[in-house]
């Protein structure tokens, strides 16, 4: 493939799925920014909620990773019906898990919140935004499996169109529902779950109309299902060590106070930005990857993955300046509170210096999804986790040092340091992709891994 093509098209999917990764923070930079207003607790319940609702969910992204793989392997090998019967176990496997999910989050969602030691008041509100949010968890699910068939058929498109809608419609039924109707924080809930719903049924329109098109049966084949979720173990211990990592972060942040943990909540929003942001060449590279190996052209896999490994190196370093360049702007959008700002601004430098490693990690990482090597992901995510709990965990040890006489200068310095602790995180998940994808062990070829 010549260079301009292999460009072409690494951009015809990346560009696509760049602006549907950015709508899905952007959910949470617009509750942030809305219930930020409400107060600090209120933003600070947020925090607490985000955090858990996330790993309710993101636990079973394998999803749309797993699915993406597996699908673009069989577009490779030339099984469209395949390929798409592949989704649609993958679909049905998302409603099962999502109502299960959704009950056990609703039910324990006051024990959830209170795990991560915040006030009284912070916890009213996050049992609040946890307990209605849950409602949506099914639907960000089959929206998660949905968009990994499309992802896999080589189609970035149709989710971004979903996720544009998505996102505008939360904005508008949030500021109807917290400031039209005076619901608060439960309004902000509430209009997320409907516009997840929404998101969700359109994917499902969508997949449907390419199942009848190939001759793909839409009944659930409860052996295809089953497979399906065994398929996808791997990828889910990858998550949950990846969520246990953010979770000890938040709960470091919360045993400092809500002014520390406020911030936290909004430089982990824009953290989660900027990621998704580079994680749209990941996305290419799933597709990309998945379907070269499928075909059995490793080389075309090769060079696809040194391009965008380039391409994501300096995509976070310009992030990382621009990031720079307004740090001391964003606060004011999220919170009146002048401590709130000045310990986010701070977190802000230490998130904007990390941005070129995020993008070498986030491209490796799709890379190796797309390659369907999810036993090496889990593998490699607990020796990670196991390596940064030490680290993590001094910070939480030192906090009283840090945070001094409790001053704003003092709330500023405790949440960099624990930032840099989650940039060193980051650093030794880097470390492990670059031993990975120096050799071939992780290039299989064929329709199946």
């Amino acid at each position: 493939m010549r260079p301009g093509e292999e460009s072409r098209r690494i951009l015809r999917l990346a560009v696509p799925a760049f602006l549907a990764l950015v709508a899905e923070p952007l959910f949470l930079l617009a509750d942030s920014a809305i219930i930020g207003h409400l107060g600090t607790g209120q933003l600070a319940g947020l925090g607490v909620a985000s955090a858990t609702l996330l790993t309710a969910a993101n636990l079973f992204v394998f999803l749309a990773y797993g699915t993406t793989s597996i699908v673009a392997r069989q577009v490779g090998a030339g099984s469209e019906r395949g390929a798409v019967e592949a989704g649609i176990d993958g679909t049905w496997l998302a409603v099962a898990l999502g109502g299960v999910v959704a009950v056990a989050t609703a039910l324990a969602a006051e024990p959830l919140c209170r795990l991560f030691g915040s006030s009284e008041a912070a916890l009213g509100y996050a049992t609040t935004y946890l307990r209605i949010s849950s409602a949506g968890i099914p639907a960000m699910l089959v929206a998660l499996a949905a968009t990994g068939v499309l992802r896999g058929l080589q189609d970035t498109r149709t989710p971004l169109v979903a996720s544009v809608a998505g996102f505008t419609s939360n904005i508008v039924l949030n500021l109807a529902l917290v400031y039209g109707l005076g619901w608060g924080i439960a309004g902000s809930a509430w209009g997320t779950v409907i516009a997840q719903t929404g998101m969700a049924t359109g994917l499902v329109v969508v997949l449907v109309r390419h199942a009848r098109r190939a001759g793909a049966h839409l009944s659930p084949h409860p052996g295809r299902v089953l497979q399906a979720a065994v398929t996808g173990i791997p990828l889910l211990v990858r998550t949950l060590a990846l969520r246990a990592i953010l979770l000890v972060t938040t709960w470091v942040a919360a045993g400092m106070g809500d002014v520390p943990l406020a911030a936290h909540q909004v430089a982990a929003t824009v953290w989660s930005f900027l990621v998704f942001a580079l994680d749209a060449l990941a996305i290419a590279a799933q597709a990309l990857t998945g379907k070269a190996l499928g075909a059995g052209d490793v080389p075309a896999a090769r060079s696809a993955t040194g391009t965008m490994v380039r391409w994501g190196v300096w995509g976070g370093a310009v992030l990382g300046v621009l990031l720079l360049s307004v740090h001391t702007v964003v606060p004011a959008a999220f919170t009146d509170d002048e401590a709130v700002r000045s310990a986010l601004a701070a977190a802000l430098v230490v998130v904007a210096l990390g941005q070129p490693l995020s993008g070498f990690v986030f491209v490796v990482d799709g890379v190796l999804i797309g390659a369907g090597d999810g036993r090496w992901l889990a593998k490699a995510m607990v020796v990670t986790l196991v390596l940064y709990l030490p680290i993590v965990l001094a910070v939480h040890a030192s906090a009283s040092a840090l945070l001094g006489d409790g001053g704003v200068a003092g709330q500023a310095r405790a949440l960099s340091v624990l930032w840099v602790a989650f940039t060193a995180f980051m650093a030794i998940r880097g470390a492990l992709f670059w031993w990975r994808v120096r050799g071939d062990q992780w290039a299989v070829t064929g329709a199946a891994r």
